[in-house]
Order: C-alpha cells, then structure tokens, then sequence
C-alpha cells in the first residue's frame, strides 16, 4: 500500500497518496476501454487489439510518469518555455490540417498524429507559472506581467478556438485561477471578468438569433464552419410534446449517454455488462464516463470524482510545501488544467453541459492526451519530492550546525 512517505529515497518519490491517484486511474482506465471498446473491436476484427494498445500507451505513460519525476522542477522553467515556442507552430499547422470529425486538432509527425493543444496547455501552465514567480512585488504579480501573460493566453486560446472551444475555454479558465492565485491586480481583474461577461452575453444573443440560413453559409467558412455545431449543442434539441414521439437515432451520443444513466442505478450492472457502449460513437473516450456510470453505478462514478478532487486538494498541500513560488504556481496550475477537464467531461457525460470533445485525463483512450496528462502527474510528483527534500534538509541543518561547533 502507498502511503505518504513511500519510498522517499526508493524508487518511487513524491507524494504518495499522488501515486495512489495515479494508480488508481491508469487501472480504471485500462479495464473501462476494454468494456468500451466494444464498436472498435467490430471493426477491426481484432478482439483484443484496442485494449492492448491502450494498456500500451498508459505503461508508457507510467514509465514517463517516472522519468519526469526524477527531474529537479526548476528545469521545468526552461521546458515549459521552450515547448510552448515548438507549440506555436505547431498549433498554426493544424489550421490547415485534414478535418477529422469536421475538426482540425491534430497534425501527424513520425507516423502518429499529435494534438498540438495539449502541448500548449501543459507549456502555458509552466510558462505563466514562471513569468508569476519572478515578475512581481510585494503586493503580487506586476501590471507589465499580467497584460504579457494575457496576451500570451489570447494569441493561443484565438488559435486553438476555430477548431476546439471547448479547450480554448478551459485554457481561458485555468488561466483565470492562475491569475487569481498569483495575485494579479484586483482592478486588472475587473476589467477582464467584465470583458469575459459581455463576450459571453453577446455570444450567448448571437447563438439566440442568427438564422438557419445564416448557419449554413457560415459552413464553408475556414474560420466559422464549426459555429453551426456549437449553435445546436448549445441550444439542444427540441423534443417533442409526445415522447413517443423523440427519435433515438437524432443525436446519438446524448441520447444513449442518458439511457446509460437513467438504467445504472447505485451499484451499476457490472464490469462488462454495458449496453450502451455498442451505441455510443466515442464510449471509449469523450464518453468514457457514461459507461463508468453504467457499469459501476453512482457509487462508483462517485469514486472516479473523488480521485480527481484528491489530487486537487493534495496538490494544494504540495503548494504550502513549496518555499519557491514558481513550484507552487506550477502545480496549482497543472492540477486546474486536470481537474477542470475532467469535470467538464463529466458534466456533459450526465447532460449538464454541452457536448465537447473533451477526453476524461488518464482515462479516457488517446495517445498525446494520455501521455500529457502523465506529464502533468510527473511534474507534480517532481515538485512534491523536491519540496519535502528541501524541508528536511533544513529541518537537519540547525542539528548540523550545532554538531559542527561542538566538534
């Protein structure tokens, strides 16, 4: 059993109630995508193809889990910066990439396809938690660093927004909280809280008003084509007055990941025993939750929730640990980008929000979405180890110090 001081000078270092999170979801993981997998494995042909594969990718990502948190954090200063300078580029291309579910995310490099995205948000992160650090005063973050980091985060987040809102919101999100947490100017904060409502509420009027006719000629726009899909998540379907008379085959994912809820129950029907995977096009990946919930029931869709909120409030410990402030912003700041995912993901799998193409992190089935999220792990694992180190080292000093001048 992983407790929290395992293996501190062992193989494993860190925080361990981090690793037990870690574990414990690359295991779900690996069981609930070979339930869900059960449409590719139809089309395949190969029975055990998907689920091979996957186990592949995530001890791959356990192994660079582990490498990562070997290395002292303040390297991730230079990595984080550097990555995001690849990542501009790299995000660029994608606009002029083939659409994949009517959608430009990911570009093709060494045979794989990457998603340039993931590597923006895991190098923002790192970046703004660096710039937080240094570039302040004694009252918090300085005006120069908060209008730099600001227009950092908008020159991305309009990039990666024509082809994938959903994460140029929650970069947006996860860079508000940071802002917060790293003290910027209160009446800078003002400013941008009001001009994120008014976007909102004029988006929101847009979405209300525009017209069919206008929808679809915005379909052959490079830059708007995806604004009709948006339109009808955001607004829903209509249903009938007669539920005899809703059509199941409208709206798939939606509808199948309610009948998925509406049958779990408490306990769930069992590992194995869902219905609904053979139905739902993304059961492996956006909608991984659903089948959770199937399978495993509330209790057990409970349980997956609260993995997340523990590494939350364990890295917020990390945080009060850290005598270096870039430590500190940087898990903070890697831990909202995880949580934040994972409970958008979640809100849509129960209908609470709109449908986006948000993976469930270290559960869902991906390669870079898979091995970015164990980044993130290894680097709060890093900061974890290198903060309880140095506070022992200085826990030791005094004794040292007194030992030297009775010698």
């Amino acid at each position: 059993m992983i407790n929290t001081r395992f293996a501190e000078e062992g193989f494993f270092k860190g925080d361990g109630k981090v690793w037990m999170v870690f574990t414990c979801l690359c295991l779900i993981s690996i069981v609930e995508v070979y339930s869900a997998c059960s449409s590719m494995t139809y089309k395949t042909g190969h029975y055990w193809m998907p689920v091979v594969e996957h186990a592949a990718y995530v001890g791959m990502g356990f192994i660079l889990t582990w490498l990562i948190h070997l290395i002292p954090s303040n390297y991730f200063k230079i990595l984080c910066a550097v990555g995001l300078i690849l990542a501009l580029p790299m995000q660029i291309t994608t606009l002029f990439t083939e659409k994949v579910n009517d959608a430009s995310r990911w570009i093709e490099f060494g045979g794989k396809t990457i998603q340039p995205a993931e590597v923006v948000k895991i190098s923002l992160v790192g970046t703004a938690a660096l710039f937080m650090a240094t570039m302040r005063d004694e009252k918090g973050m300085r005006r120069n660093t908060f209008f730099f980091l600001l227009g950092v985060t908008a020159l991305f987040v309009l990039l990666i927004l024509p082809e994938n809102a959903s994460t140029a919101g929650i970069i947006t999100l996860v860079m508000g909280g940071m802002f917060i947490v790293g003290k910027a100017p209160a009446k800078y904060m003002l400013w941008l809280t009001g001009m994120l409502a008014g976007v909102l509420m004029t988006v929101g009027a847009f979405f209300m008003l525009v017209t069919p006719d206008q929808l679809s000629e915005m379909k052959e726009s490079p830059l708007l084509h995806r604004v009709p899909t948006w339109v009808e998540r955001v607004k829903g379907e209509e249903r009938p007055a007669d539920p005899a008379q809703y059509n199941v085959h409208e709206n798939l994912q939606a509808t199948h990941a309610k009948i998925a809820i509406a049958t779990c129950g408490v306990l769930g029907k069992g590992p194995g025993n869902s219905v609904e995977r053979d139905f739902l096009p993304q059961s492996y990946s956006d909608f991984i939750y659903t089948i959770i919930l199937e399978e495993g029931g509330i209790a057990f869709g409970g349980f997956v929730m609260l993995l997340y909120l523990l590494l939350m409030w364990r890295t917020y410990k990390i945080a009060r640990q850290c005598k270096a402030l870039f430590p500190a912003f940087l898990v903070m700041g890697l831990s909202m980008m995880m949580v934040v995912q994972a409970m958008v993901n979640m809100a849509v799998a129960v209908g609470a929000f709109p449908i986006t193409g948000q993976p469930l992190p270290l559960i869902s089935r991906g390669g870079t979405s898979t091995f970015i999220s164990c980044a993130y792990l290894g680097m709060i694992l890093s900061v974890s180890h290198t903060a309880r180190k140095k506070k022992t080292d200085d826990a030791t000093a005094p004794a040292n110090d007194e030992h030297s001048k009775q010698v």
